[in-house]
């Protein structure tokens, strides 16, 4: 038996877990093998001492295969894992908000002269044009709270949408927002069908420099073949895990009728939301590993599903009260400086900020410009994480 165990398959490193040239990234890797026998990485002789290896590999590719061997008078076993070389690596974060109709049965109402005279539109850009932070808007083709469709939304304001895309997106998040998890049993065909209603209407009244692939479907929780055809339409990275698994935030009841947001709140800051309470549970449904590496080091790469996997947000702004919100990226922080990790995420929900929707929350677009905030006073430079390698371009010039 022979293990790395410095990296996981996967691992996505850079500048902090190595010596970074412009050709090259040195790492060390580190490892067991069971019998003490001699070992190469990619045919480089590691030192030994007793059961452990250590080698100085050169990853020179974006993608990048570490292959640890050993022969033994038992018979010879070998290792395969692949890494990425986050080249140029800097600190960055994505903000997504999800759930976006009630800003476009607004626009179609009032007509505007700017789409930014609107409240929200001109609250997303005041926290732009101080932070230089860029939104992804994931967007619904119905409304369930009243009567309007997509469709509906007037093309007016698509050269000041196409003038502004650097800094705002838009991208598909489902039909409507209900019922919960709508393509954890879905065929391919009719959640394509739905992908291609809301991109073509984005392309319609914003332009396709306007559109980008969603980083997370409604609820996230997606059907295997959903998931197939979601990748085959250029999505790159994505939020946490595609299977279903257990999810926070306030009930289906209390977002149609009305909630206790207050006590919402509460059980995601302590994480009873969603945490299995004892050890049988959460070994049922925690899938314990996964987890636990990405809240320590932000995100890895699957090379089968060729899909990169980034932690659950430092923070989803309707569930973290403002004067949380600091806190709670810290813990992101924290966890991201001790493991050489540099993609962060922050998002929300769009009809949090809508003083008519039953569970608004006033403060809802300063939560969102105090995530903005806190990540610009970290250092962390805004991006949208379906470009490049999670939204750095640096292996795409």
């Amino acid at each position: 038996m022979i293990e790395i165990t410095n990296f996981r398959q996967g691992a996505v490193l850079n500048h902090n877990h190595g010596l970074e040239t412009e050709k090259s990234l040195l790492i060390k890797v580190e490892g067991i093998s069971d019998h003490g026998c001699p070992v190469t990485v990619n045919g480089v002789p590691a030192q030994m001492d007793g059961r452990r290896f250590f080698a100085d590999i050169e990853l020179t590719e974006k993608f990048n295969k570490l292959v640890a061997e050993t022969i033994t008078p038992y018979g010879n076993y070998s290792q395969e894992l692949t890494v990425v070389w986050d080249k140029k690596s800097f600190k960055r974060y994505n903000f997504y908000i999800d759930d976006h109709i009630f800003t476009f049965t607004d626009l179609a109402k009032e007509r505007p002269k700017s789409a930014f005279d609107h409240f929200y539109l001109k609250g997303l850009k005041d926290v732009h044009d101080k932070y230089d932070t860029k939104f992804t808007l994931n967007c619904f083709y119905r409304n369930d709270h009243e009567e309007f469709l997509l469709k509906d939304m007037p093309d007016i304001w698509k050269s000041e949408f196409e003038d502004n895309s650097d800094w705002l997106k838009f991208s598909f998040h489902a039909y409507s927002e209900f019922p919960d998890r709508p393509y954890a049993e879905a065929n391919a065909e009719d959640f394509g069908k739905d992908w291609d209603m809301v991109q073509n209407e984005i392309y319609r009244f914003a332009g396709k420099s306007a559109y980008i692939p969603p980083c997370v479907i409604h609820w996230a929780n997606i059907h295997p073949a959903v998931a197939q055809e979601m990748i085959s339409r250029g999505v790159t990275a994505y939020s946490y895990a595609l299977r279903l698994r257990v999810m926070g935030g306030p009930s289906l009841a209390d977002r149609q009728k009305g909630g206790n947001m207050n006590q919402v709140e509460q059980r995601s800051i302590a994480g009873v939301d969603r945490l299995p309470q004892n050890l049988g549970m959460d070994l049922h449904y925690g899938f314990g590993e996964e987890r636990d590496y990405l809240n320590h080091h932000r995100c890895y790469y699957d090379p089968l599903l060729k899909l990169f996997f980034f932690a659950s947000s430092g923070v989803c702004c309707n569930l973290i009260p403002l004067d949380q919100v600091r806190n709670r990226l810290n813990v992101a922080f924290t966890e991201a400086d001790k493991s050489g990790a540099e993609v962060l995420i922050a998002a929300s929900h769009e009809q949090y900020t809508f003083p008519y929707y039953s569970n608004y929350l006033p403060d809802h677009m300063q939560r969102i410009e105090r995530a903005a905030q806190v990540m610009d006073e970290y250092g962390s430079k805004a991006i949208f994480i379906n470009e490049g390698l999670m939204g750095n371009t640096a292996w795409d010039k």
